[in-house]
């Protein structure tokens, strides 16, 4: 079921854990958190501390270890896409100040929120799959000797 939510007259899609793990492939994935912001958009602005202290304080940690261990540290939770470096936590739904200062559910509860990497993340919020990694490709014996199929 989706859910849509209006602010400021803009609709927007309400993403859930639970919608996103009925895709099964990294690219519907992508496909359904992809929002094509523009790269330099203000985000929080002079607010920016906010956030700094969010991400700083035992409840975000604690909630940001859970939904690593659910998503078995595989960037968007796909099986096989295992994040060997630093693990970001995505809110799903953009969060604004004011989601901060109420403490809105988006902030907390790990329906909205999932694991990824730097550039699968700058890829969402951008809009570009160029930023994308790929799939390894499959190897066979001789596939790069033709002459010896």
């Amino acid at each position: 079921m989706r859910f849509v939510y209006t602010v400021d007259r803009v609709t927007m899609m309400i993403r859930t854990y639970s919608e996103l793990s009925k895709l099964k492939t990294f690219k519907e994935r992508y496909e359904y958190l992809r929002l094509g912001g523009v790269v330099g958009a203000d985000t929080f602005g002079f607010d920016r501390y906010l956030n700094q202290i969010f991400y700083r304080s035992m409840e975000w940690k604690s909630v940001r270890d859970f939904v690593i261990v659910r998503d078995n540290g595989c960037d968007l939770g796909i099986e096989g896409r295992e994040i060997c470096g630093k693990i970001l936590i995505h809110h799903m739904n953009p969060i604004s100040v004011e989601d901060i200062l109420k403490r809105s559910d988006f902030l907390l509860n790990p329906e909205f929120l999932i694991s990824t990497i730097l550039t699968t993340h700058n890829a969402i919020h951008y809009g570009d799959e160029s930023l994308l990694v790929t799939e390894p490709i499959v190897r066979s014996r001789n596939d790069t000797c033709p002459w010896k199929h």
